[in-house]
C-alpha cells in the first residue's frame, strides 16, 4: 500500500460516515491522484479551472470533481459539462453564469455559497447578510439549472483553536437558519488539513483535505 493510500485509510477511519472527504489534489500529479483513486477515493477538489479540465480529461471518468477555488464568470463554461459541485459561489453574477452554462449543457449544477467567516482580508466570501439576500432573491429562485445545496467557509489561518471553533460554529448556526429557507441544503463544507477535526466537531458534513493525504503542497 502506498503512503497516499495509507493516509486515506487513516483519515476515513477517523472521519464519521456522515462526513464526505474531498481529496484536494491541486498542484498534484496524476500519479498521486491515481494512488488515491486506487485507495478507494473518488471525490477530488481542484482550485484552478485549467488544471481541473486537464485532469478531468486525463483521469478516470467516475471521479467526482469539485471546484473549490475562487471562480471567475468567464471560466464557468470550461467546467460546466462535468463539474459535480462548485464550492465557492460568492455573487449573483456568478450564480447567473453557472445557471446559463448548465442550461447549455443540459445539466443541473450543485453549488455552495461561500460565506466569509475568517478575520482575513484575503479570503473571499459573502457576508451573512449578503448570503441571506442571495438565497431570498426572487431572480435566483427562477434559475432552474442550479441547486444551492449548502454553504462553504474557510477559517482564519491561526493557531488559535478557540477562534477557529467560533468561526465554524457561527457558520453552522447560519446553515441551520438556511435549512428553513431552503430544503435542498445538505452540505456544510468546512475544514481543511489543519482544522478538519475542529470543523467536524462543529458539525461540518464535508472536509477538504490535501496535505494530510498527499503531503506538503507544491506551489505554482
Amino acid at each position: 500500500m502506498s503512503e497516499i493510500q495509507n493516509n486515506i485509510e487513516q483519515l476515513k477511519a477517523e472521519i464519521p460516515n456522515s462526513v464526505t472527504l474531498v481529496a484536494v489534489s491541486k498542484t498534484k500529479p496524476n500519479e498521486a491522484i491515481i494512488a488515491a483513486y486506487d485507495g478507494g477515493q473518488r471525490i477530488f477538489g481542484e482550485n484552478k479551472v485549467q488544471e481541473l479540465t486537464q485532469k478531468h480529461e486525463d483521469l478516470p471518468k467516475d471521479i467526482e470533481w469539485h471546484l473549490i477555488g475562487h471562480l471567475q464568470t468567464n471560466k464557468v463554461k470550461y467546467i460546466a459539462p462535468f463539474v459535480s459541485l462548485i464550492h465557492a459561489v460568492d455573487s449573483f453574477k456568478l450564480l447567473k453564469e453557472i445557471n446559463k452554462q448548465a442550461l447549455k449543457n443540459n445539466r443541473v449544477i450543485n453549488c455552495l455559497l461561500q460565506v466569509k467567516i475568517a478575520d482575513e482580508e484575503s479570503k473571499f466570501g459573502l457576508s451573512f447578510t449578503d448570503a441571506t439576500s442571495l438565497l431570498e432573491n426572487e431572480a435566483v429562485k427562477t434559475f432552474k439549472n442550479i441547486n444551492i445545496v449548502g454553504l462553504m467557509g474557510m477559517s482564519t489561518n491561526t493557531t488559535d483553536k478557540e477562534q477557529i471553533k467560533k468561526e465554524f460554529e457561527s457558520l453552522h448556526q447560519l446553515y441551520q437558519q438556511f435549512l428553513i429557507l431552503n430544503s435542498q441544503f445538505s452540505i456544510l463544507s468546512m475544514g481543511m488539513s489543519g482544522d478538519y477535526k475542529i470543523a467536524i466537531k462543529a458539525r461540518s458534513t464535508m472536509v477538504r483535505v490535501g496535505s494530510t493525504i498527499f503531503g506538503a503542497r507544491n506551489y505554482n
